[in-house]
């Protein structure tokens, strides 16, 4: 089964909307997504306002993921990719490659022979692999990339010649993690670029997702937006391999809180701290398999063998519990992460329903955190988890800032970074980073928060776990790699 109908993309797949770049200010870049369906996508791009650069990016409620269209070589060609930052290439498919001119490639496809500034630089050095078991192999070039009006003049980016994969990926992490091959060196990517050519002013970008209903998010490069977030912006170490090389946004989780209107609980694994990589690329997000058991208590999830992972009523949406995730460290930022963004649709149709049970005949729902089926990671918070969080991304200073999400702010305040290497505007440091490294006591919740999810009594407990990770549960795009990365000791040990 090829790439665009594999289970992963029933549940992973974004469809593409119109997305906009604007040049805000001097050194800002802002890309926007919007919410819209493939068959209705304008026949045109996105125009260019401003300098701080900000795109558009576009959430489909269903299958996750967020999406912007842009353009590649000389006269443009009009590409949809998912925005990545758990990966580090910008790649897309070859016009000319089986997937697009068997089944059609709706999101775009490149023809490198329409370029005129095409220039091949790393034949048959461009590989990627999914955990799906779907992948891209190819060549790298360079050539225009714009986004809307805004030009990046020589980019190096992948062309999938040989992939099963109908869409490309704008993956935005750290260079060290791109999907170089057959001893193609490392090079500058996209926000490297962007900062070369003098459009941003330190390799950084700032996220907002917004709420699961929302029409539209953005990603600011080279600043940020204090209307977008609400309370303290905190900044928090980025921790790298064992090799003190920096490959994936792993930021350290130290506790986990499930909160209603009946109680308080404290939930514990024996992985605390856990590394967690913050994903935009996973659809869901996946935590150790000792801690997910209790958030699954919690909520009333039963794990489904027929869709490989944990299902709830529907209706459970609308209860007033919510999980506070903190990080860094005692007094560092926590994030309230409300069960209307955890509990999503399975299906574009009427939803199942289940057979049996004690939700016999109720609406069955997808639940927003999942587990690997071990506690041997890699963990991911993905979107389930972003859409609540304003996040900035700094590349510089390997630091990630975090702060509560203004969920469908219309106002902006936009503050660009000062300089290549300033700190991250407005933020200030966790101030006990230095205890992360400290093992919380295990114990066993009292579960006084469960009946705020639901009363469902002495059933909350979940009717069976997973015996090995199933694939189907993760978005195609955003954990490129970080399989094979763990044996290489990319996971560092905190």
């Amino acid at each position: 089964m090829k790439g665009c109908t594999s289970p992963a993309l029933v549940f992973g797949l974004v469809l593409p909307q119109l997305g906009l770049a604007q040049k805000i200010l001097d050194g800002v870049v802002q890309w926007n997504i919007q919410k819209r369906h493939a068959s209705t996508i304008p026949n045109r791009l996105p125009r260019r306002a401003g300098s701080t650069y900000d795109a558009i990016l576009r959430n489909e409620r269903l299958q996750g993921g967020y999406y912007t269209d842009c353009e590649m070589g000389t006269p443009g060609q009009k590409v949809t990719l998912q925005l990545d930052t758990g990966s580090s290439d910008i790649w897309v498919p070859d016009s000319a490659t089986s997937v697009c001119e068997d089944n059609g490639c709706q999101f775009g496809s490149f023809d490198p022979g329409s370029s005129s500034t095409f220039k091949l630089v790393g034949k048959d050095q461009f590989s990627i692999n999914y955990v799906d078991k779907s992948g891209a192999n190819g060549d790298y070039f360079t050539d225009v990339f714009k986004i809307g009006g805004v030009a990046v003049k020589n980019l190096t980016m992948g062309l999938g010649v040989d992939t099963d994969i109908p869409q490309g990926v704008a993956g935005i992490g750290y260079p060290n993690n791109e999907a170089t091959a057959n001893g193609y060196g490392k090079y500058p990517n996209l926000a490297v670029s962007m900062a070369d050519e003098g459009l941003i002013k330190s390799m950084a970008y700032s996220l907002w997702l917004n709420d699961l209903d929302a029409s539209q998010g953005s990603i600011l490069f080279g600043g940020i937006d204090t209307k977008k977030y609400k309370g303290d912006l905190t900044r928090i170490k980025i921790y790298p391999a064992v090799n003190g090389e920096y490959f994936a946004f792993i930021v350290a989780l130290t506790s986990l809180h499930a909160v209603s209107s009946s109680g308080n609980d404290t939930l514990t694994s024996k992985s605390f701290p856990i590394p967690v990589v913050l994903d935009s690329g996973t659809t869901l997000s996946y935590l150790p398999q000792d801690i997910v058991q209790q958030v699954w208590y919690e909520v009333g999830a039963d794990y489904d063998d027929r869709f490989g992972m944990a299902v709830l009523p529907c209706s459970k949406q609308k209860t007033d519990g919510y999980f506070s995730f903190g990080f860094a460290g005692p007094n560092g930022p926590r994030i309230n992460v409300r069960m209307d963004e955890l509990v999503l649709d399975l299906t574009t149709g009427s939803p199942p329903k289940f057979t049996s049970g004690r939700y016999k005949g109720q609406e069955m729902c997808e639940f927003g955190i999942q587990t690997l089926g071990s506690s041997d990671g890699p963990f991911l918070l993905g979107d389930t988890f972003l859409r609540s969080a304003y996040v900035v991304y700094d590349l510089v200073n390997n630091e990630i800032a975090l702060a509560e999400t203004q969920f469908n702010s219309t106002g902006s305040n936009v503050v660009a970074f000062a300089s290549m290497g300033a700190p991250i505007p407005s933020a200030t440091q966790a101030p006990n980073q230095a205890a992360v490294t400290m093992k919380p006591e295990v114990t066993t919740p009292a579960y006084s928060a469960s009946d705020g999810f639901g009363d469902d009594g002495d059933e909350n407990a979940s009717s069976g776990m997973p015996s090995a990770f199933g694939l189907a549960q993760m978005s195609v795009m955003g954990v490129a790699m970080l399989f094979t990365m763990i044996g290489s000791g990319v996971f560092v040990v905190l």
